[in-house]
């Protein structure tokens, strides 16, 4: 299948192809023993995720696990369908994240809020999840992949409070959710996801340090794909947040709403992305991954928490 990358190891990355795109959310096969998913992508890619897993030789009864780095809907939204095509897999994510799966009906609503129409074209309805298929994680846990093989997972919130990295024993291998930011091989840019409600600087920093720290051999973006140059990119991804704060602080302190603030952000960083010199579909596919109005929103919001 074209939307199946073999990356060595044993891993295979997987096109979910969410909202008919190419490139924007990628989940992960490990196969082995005890095969595990990353990231299931949206309800609508549900089927796409799972014709290519069934293509990799894992039938409904042989995937063990899945794991989502947090329960934003381009990353776990397709939970309960993958769920139910693998009925034997155990469903992990973080403890804050777990009761949304098993109950996504506040999920949903203010996903509908934010989303409105196009909330069902871009990723559709989470379904529920039987809550004893549900594995929550503390702040460090270990899935076991099979022959001695393991995921580690490690609490990373500023992205998301139900944020976890993963680390597989075998490769190296780091599935860094959104806490590095959403990159595009097709330029090599990266740009940071700062979304309300959750986002904090401070602790978005640390949870990139700590992906440092853990020394990774190679970075799997879930937008989108393998990254070698891990600390380059690690620094990267910090600077990149430092600047769009830095920004968005300063429209905020002189009083400027979302969209001129959004209109400031979005020119003075534009400059750094070739994506957005490049054809419109690449630039839409950037804007689609990391928008600059949920960004500079999700600053804004943690300004107005901070202030006093």
């Amino acid at each position: 299948m074209e939307n199946i990358t073999a990356l060595g190891g044993d891993v295979y990355e997987i096109d979910t192809k969410m909202a008919g795109y190419s490139g924007i959310t990628a989940g992960y096969l490990i196969l082995g023993d005890r095969p595990c998913l990353v990231e299931t992508g949206t309800s609508t890619s549900a089927p796409v995720v799972r014709d290519a897993v069934t293509s990799l030789g894992v039938g409904p009864e042989d995937l063990a696990t899945v794991v989502v780095t947090h329960i934003h809907l381009d990353h776990a939204g397709g939970v309960g369908d993958i769920a139910r095509f693998f009925p034997y897999a155990q469903v992990v994510v973080h403890e804050k994240g777990a009761r949304h799966l098993a109950d996504p009906s506040r999920l949903m609503a203010s996903a509908r809020m934010v989303w409105g129409d196009r909330l069902d074209t871009l990723f559709g309805e989470l379904s529920p999840t039987d809550a004893q298929r549900i594995v929550a994680l503390g702040d460090t846990g270990a899935i076991d992949l099979g022959n001695g093989r393991t995921l580690s997972s490690h609490y990373s919130p500023g992205h998301a409070k139900h944020h976890v990295g993963l680390v597989d024993s075998a490769t190296g291998d780091l599935y860094v959710g959104d806490a590095a930011g959403v990159y595009l091989p097709e330029t090599g840019d990266l740009r940071p996801a700062t979304p309300p409600p959750d986002f904090d600087l401070r602790t978005a920093l640390d949870s990139i340090a700590l992906f440092g720290a853990l020394g990774p051999q190679r970075l799997l973006f879930s937008h989108y794909g393998p990254v070698d140059a891990v600390h380059e990119t690690l620094e990267r991804s910090a600077e990149e947040l430092r600047i769009w704060v830095d920004l968005t602080r300063q429209a905020h302190s002189e009083g400027m709403d979302l969209d001129h603030a959004v209109a400031m952000v979005r020119d003075r960083t534009k400059d750094r992305y070739t994506a957005l010199k490049s054809d419109d579909a690449t630039a839409e596919q950037f804007e689609l991954l990391s928008g600059a109005p949920s960004n500079v929103a999700g600053i804004l919001h943690w300004l107005d928490r901070i202030s006093p």
